[in-house]
């Protein structure tokens, strides 16, 4: 017997989250979760590894729904379902490059939830699955791995980042979510304590990895230091554009 469907569900409006949760559960869905920002809705689904997501998107937060979803589209896979007021078709050409299962537009009825939702459901099961499904790593497997990855924005700012990312770098999430990577650690010369030319940066710019191994040592907000061996790549979308520049940071033995 197949499971539950498990239904992510991103709006900022707790009475909008209150009507779908109770419209997906009465149709025999399990609500997963909820988030109120693009941000949050990027961790949320990696964490929860939903079936479905509805989206809002107009949300509160520097991350629009449109490029939060984007983002889960791209790394993830899992389909995303807009639920939007707006009426603007010029606003909303946006929403191709998300690649939607669908949108529905407030005021939405039962019928409408249901159906869009059974569609979506049905339509991502029977889609083709790659060799490169996952461009940045399968994300159960990022969320247990004992290295700290992080996924960044073009210009430095975290957008995902992995438990032991949080354990290595020793901050709460909400200290590292949507912080440039500088502001949350930073990468010396363990040698000459200099600090190291940004690898982000120079993923971006290059388009290509960026490797740091030898005589690097990672300082936190916290003062704990770490010798750690550095890793930042460029990953693409399916259109070939950049999408995030992954980070990893892999501790390595003190020099004795």
């Amino acid at each position: 017997m197949a499971s539950t469907p498990r239904i992510l569900i991103v709006d900022d409006d707790a009475i909008i989250v209150h009507v779908l949760s109770t419209m997906l559960q009465k149709k025999g869905y399990l609500v997963a979760g909820t988030a109120t920002t693009g941000a949050d809705a990027i961790m949320n689904a990696a964490e929860l590894m939903p079936d479905m997501i509805l989206m809002d998107i107009n949300l509160v937060g520097t991350m629009d729904g449109m490029d939060a979803a984007h983002y889960i589209f791209q790394l993830f896979h899992f389909p995303i379902i807009f639920v939007t007021g707006i009426s603007d078709e010029k606003r909303l050409e946006r929403i191709r490059v998300s690649q939607p299962y669908g949108i529905i537009f407030k005021p939405f009825t039962y019928l409408d939830i249901s159906m869009n939702v059974d569609l979506a459901l049905h339509n991502h099961s029977a889609r083709p699955r790659g060799t490169a499904e996952f461009p940045a790593g399968d994300p159960k497997k990022l969320m247990e791995m004992h290295e700290a990855l992080l996924l960044l924005d073009r210009n430095g700012r975290i957008i995902f980042f992995n438990p032991f990312a949080a354990w290595l770098i020793d901050l709460p999430a909400g200290q590292i979510l949507n912080r440039h990577w500088r502001d949350v650690l930073m990468l010396i010369n363990d040698s000459t304590d200099e600090q190291l030319k940004d690898p982000v940066a120079d993923a971006v710019t290059h388009g290509a990895g960026v490797y740091y191994d030898t005589n690097t040592a990672m300082v936190t907000t916290t003062c704990k230091r770490r010798n750690v061996k550095v890793a930042a790549r460029p990953v693409l979308d399916s259109r070939g554009k950049l999408l995030t520049v992954q980070m990893s940071l892999k501790e390595k033995a003190p020099k004795v």
